[in-house]
């Protein structure tokens, strides 16, 4: 990404990236407090003189097919020039419970489909997708196995999707995995998919470390 005066960063997800952000304009809330608020803290503390904009529109409970249907509103509406996107927990909590919404696995169609739509509407937006994670701990422990299974299949998938649609891919798992051989599981991840406060301070630090070394570091 060039250097570009207020550059906006566009973060989607589920309730990990939402972090109980605010919907109207008390600016208190807007970012929420998530790895967006932390990452959004530390860069912009550094960058005073552009002064990026840092904008969340995660939504707490969002599959990769929901963010399709409000991509044109909360995305293309808003112009940004980096885009990161951290999804997939929810496509998998949907067929780990045999919920209604989860009987196909839809995960890596819709995917695809919103990277390859968000290429031919912004060329040039800087992309960087971020790998779904897990811990056994909380509501993964009972359905070990598949929960592992399942988004072990969506890391992989995103990875690939990162090579194909020329994004940056920030790394999650691994990361997580060591923290958890110094700490319990819950220190990171308190119900073993959302994080803690010290969960989203590991996630943001790997995001601006991995980010800012790469072609789309914010300026």
């Amino acid at each position: 990404m060039t250097s570009t005066e207020h550059a906006r960063i566009l973060f989607q997800g589920d309730s990990i990236t939402d972090g109980g952000r605010g919907r109207n304009e008390d600016a208190n809330h807007w970012l929420g407090q998530s790895y967006v608020y932390l990452i959004a803290g530390a860069l912009g503390s550094r960058l005073t003189t552009t002064q990026p904009e840092f904008v969340n529109r995660g939504i707490s409970g969002d599959r990769v097919s929901d963010l399709y249907a409000r991509w044109n509103e909360d995305t293309f509406s808003l112009k940004p020039d980096l885009l990161s996107i951290l999804i997939g927990v929810n496509d998998a909590w949907r067929i780990v419970e045999q919920e209604p919404s989860g009987v196909t696995d839809r995960f890596e169609r819709a995917y695809r489909h919103l990277l390859e739509e968000t290429r031919e509407v912004m060329p040039d937006l800087g992309l960087v997708l971020c790998e779904p994670f897990i811990l056994k701990t909380g509501a993964t422990e009972a359905r070990w196995d598949i929960w592992q299974e399942k988004i072990t299949g969506y890391q992989r998938i995103v990875r690939q999707l990162a090579d194909e649609f020329g994004a940056v891919f920030v790394p999650l798992q691994s990361m997580l995995n060591e923290a958890a051989t110094q700490a319990d599981a819950s220190y990171w991840l308190h119900d073993g998919v959302h994080p803690t406060a010290v969960g989203h301070q590991l996630i943001a630090d790997q995001w601006i470390d991995i980010v800012q070394k790469s072609p789309l570091a914010i300026c």
